[in-house]
């Protein structure tokens, strides 16, 4: 039986099979290591992810330390409210956070403590996101992560894809959508940072 350690673009965790291109963690110990089920939803507000080998490390999943998080891709991590790492993913944190700055126009770069509080107020039932019509689709930037109501769409070289466990697939075009990518997040998208993709057509 697959752990409750997968993350979906809206925060969720969820049983599946599927481990994804990236780890991460909320902060700490989410779940009891007796059952190995989780118990609460954060530990902290320093939501992060992380490559899944560093420093060969070795790690007993859901064991006495904090709860190992797996993602398909970091477009669906920023979705659901990570951001990069600043100790296995440095390169990618330090880019994350200049793009943001970048965008927002702010004078210093902001650091990992700011982000989180950022990211804090924008992520999950808190942040509904914005109405995404097909004009709005034509600003937001690649990676950005949407929903119709029935499942995610993520949006890249112009065109919308389906969001599954597995990766993305084409679909047909969709009328209603809303936004679901915190908007520091799409700040740093909008500022030129490129988040690992999952392979997709």
């Amino acid at each position: 039986m697959p752990l409750q350690n997968r993350v979906w673009p809206d925060g969720k965790l969820v049983s599946h099979p599927c481990r994804g291109l990236l780890m991460g963690n909320r902060g700490g110990r989410l779940h009891d290591p007796a059952t190995k089920t989780i118990r609460r939803l954060q530990a902290s507000r320093r939501w992060i992810c992380c490559v899944l080998s560093f420093k060969n490390r070795h790690r007993q999943v859901m064991g006495e330390g904090y709860t190992e998080l797996f993602f398909l891709d970091e477009v669906t991590a920023l979705a659901a409210g990570h951001r990069p790492c600043f100790e296995c993913r440095r390169v990618e944190a330090q880019a994350y956070a200049t793009a943001a700055a970048r965008h927002l126009g702010l004078e210093t770069l902001p650091g990992a403590g700011w982000m989180d509080r950022q990211l804090a107020l924008e992520r999950g039932p808190r942040w509904q996101g914005k109405p995404a019509g097909d004009a709005a689709l034509r600003t937001l930037p690649d990676g950005t992560m949407l929903t119709d109501g029935a499942g995610f769409l993520a949006l890249k070289s112009g065109r919308l894809l389906r969001w599954s466990p597995d990766g993305y697939a084409a679909t047909s075009p969709v009328s209603t959508l809303r936004v679901i990518t915190p908007a520091l997040s799409l700040a740093a998208l909008s500022g030129g940072y490129q988040p690992l993709w999952h392979h997709n057509p």
